[in-house]
């Protein structure tokens, strides 16, 4: 029990909730979280400079996957966190699928609000495109903001008429800023990461201006129709719930091939952890790139 919840206080501070005035100290905590949790040995990091943006490479130092590669979008609510917070998933994604992952630096609110993030997003995507990449042979994976845009990044793509990602792996996606969700209420006394307070601080500084259901806010008000298809996980426990069970419930109202997995007991975001469902969790990710990989 003592060891749950010294892992529970890591994984509270890693998405802020443990109170802390300053946001930059809070960040460069976040940063140390993710160096610390993001050991991998046989992996390379490799951060360059996008236009004034950093962003990094995980890759193996062995034989890997070159063709393919992955676009990881971290989370934090959109005020936290960084490809160095991201090595939690992205060094889990690359050692597990054998593939090159991508995490970038989106800016951060509330110095850059919606919608600097999805600019960001997009200017990482054409950077791939450049290299020569194609849209199918990317998939495009996010936990909580990072889900919320991956989505909002997907839509964008599509409004603009051009090819999408070959799938979407979403973790705990932040998919409604409105918190209609039922879970909201239903698992605020499970919850251990999570409360309505953070959210609504987040999206407050996220949204200054924006309609909270503007699909690229919110992108469970989106169009889904012609989406890739989409792997979701989520936590039994989690305040989120209903934004990833609805996600999905829409996606397949639309004709998207969807599936949503509930881990029972867990929390936000806990395929960051170093224990065995997350373990189990990044396991089913992996199953569901390469099935995505191998289907024409």
């Amino acid at each position: 029990m003592e060891t749950k919840q010294r892992l529970l206080r890591l994984i509270k501070l890693a998405h802020g909730i443990v109170d802390r005035p300053d946001l930059e100290k809070h960040r460069q905590s976040q940063d140390q979280i993710g160096e610390l949790i993001g050991r991998v040995k046989d992996l390379t990091f490799q951060d360059f400079d996008l236009e004034g943006m950093n962003c990094e490479w995980v890759s193996l130092n062995r034989a890997h996957v070159r063709k393919q590669v992955i676009l990881h979008c971290h989370g934090g609510g959109y005020s936290t966190g960084s490809s160095l917070y991201a090595r939690t998933l992205t060094a889990k994604l690359a050692s597990c699928t054998a593939m090159e992952v991508l995490s970038f630096d989106y800016r951060l609110a509330p110095e850059h609000p919606y919608p600097a993030a999805l600019e960001d997003a997009l200017k990482v995507w054409d950077y791939l495109m450049h290299k020569g990449y194609g849209a199918r042979d990317v998939i495009l994976t996010g936990d909580s903001a990072g889900g919320n845009l991956a989505l909002a990044l997907t839509l964008k793509l599509k409004e603009q008429g051009r090819f999408l990602p070959r799938g979407l792996v979403l973790m705990s996606p932040w998919t409604d800023l409105t918190s209609s969700g039922e879970s909201i209420q239903e698992k605020k006394d499970l919850d251990p990461v999570l409360t309505e307070a953070y959210l609504k601080s987040m999206l407050h500084d996220y949204a200054k201006g924006a309609s909270l259901k503007d699909p690229y806010v919110s992108p469970l008000f989106g169009d889904f129709t012609g989406f890739p298809p989409t792997y979701v996980q989520v936590g039994e426990n989690e305040i989120l719930l209903s934004d990833s069970t609805r996600l999905v419930e829409r996606m397949k109202a639309a004709g998207v091939t969807a599936k949503l997995d509930v881990f029972e007991g867990m929390w936000h975001v806990f395929q960051m952890a170093p224990f065995k469902t997350a373990y189990e969790a990044m396991d089913r990710n992996v199953a569901f790139i390469i099935e995505e990989l191998l289907h024409f």
